[in-house]
């Protein structure tokens, strides 16, 4: 059976897995600046983890459409006290989402087991993960034209082959095609209906529509915190076909919509 192996967690692919969103930041995209504090912070990874999350997903950084950078220092100034804390706290593999080697590599000291790059890891990103055992999100940072599915598939091959080289086993990565990002919405659509088109074998394949304007398109644009029933019919469609994790705000939902997936893919 195929797993997601980061560092000493070891996840069986055989059933769906939900992240659970924790963006430690003034200007996300539909949750900006209410989990800032730390405290607030560790609070909300403990909500989640009761809530069934099975990965907590840190971010000290928005990579919302428009975002302006923020130095490294900056990134990690915010999730510093959150990282150890949150570990410690709930117990869970704790992902860190940033595309800074030097935050990478701070928060792997600090506890984490999965580095999440919307930068897809280049050769400094891969670096720091090859000198641990970590887990690795490698997402599609996007571009468009041609057949989204197959260009998407080439780059995570691409990616593996690199891995590969610095001596990452493909059971420590994870692809995740990049919905929202440098996407049109009918490449963002055809992601999400075929998953394995794009899915690499003996590696785990996240998808991460919860919120976005893949959701709200279809839907008349509600505003972000009313995207919760079509983000669950997009990554119910990702699971049925084929996706092993789900990365999420709202967790409770997702859970109960990812079993209830789950118990079809196995009927």
């Amino acid at each position: 059976m195929a797993v997601f192996q980061a560092g000493r967690f070891a996840l069986p692919l055989h059933r769906t897995y939900v992240m659970g969103i924790l963006n430690v930041t003034p200007d996300s995209f539909s949750d900006g600046g209410r989990y800032r504090d730390p405290q607030a912070a560790v609070a909300h990874a403990l909500e989640m983890a009761r809530d069934g999350a099975d990965i907590i997903d840190i971010g000290g950084q928005s990579t919302r459409p428009g975002y302006t950078a923020i130095p490294p220092e900056e990134e990690w100034a915010r999730i510093a006290q959150v990282v150890p804390a949150v570990v410690e706290a709930t117990g869970l593999p704790v992902s860190v989402d940033t595309f800074y080697p030097w935050v990478a590599q701070k928060a792997l000291e600090a506890g984490a087991s999965i580095l999440n790059d919307v930068t897809g890891f280049g050769e400094e990103m891969l670096q720091v993960a090859a000198s641990s055992q970590c887990g690795c999100v490698v997402m599609d940072p996007g571009t468009t034209g041609g057949d989204i599915c197959a260009r998407v598939r080439e780059f995570f091959l691409d990616r593996l082959q690199a891995a590969r080289k610095l001596g990452i086993a493909p059971e420590r990565l994870c692809f995740d095609p990049g919905v929202g990002f440098g996407k049109t919405l009918e490449e963002n659509l055809a992601l999400l209906a075929h998953v394995e088109r794009t899915k690499v074998e003996g590696c785990a394949f996240l998808m991460a529509a919860s919120r976005k304007r893949v959701t709200g398109a279809p839907c008349g644009n509600p505003p972000f915190q009313e995207r919760l029933p079509a983000t669950l019919a997009a990554h119910t469609a990702a699971i049925l076909g084929g996706a092993d994790m789900v990365r999420v705000h709202d967790v409770k939902e997702a859970v109960q919509a990812a079993k209830m997936a789950d118990a079809l893919k196995g009927a």
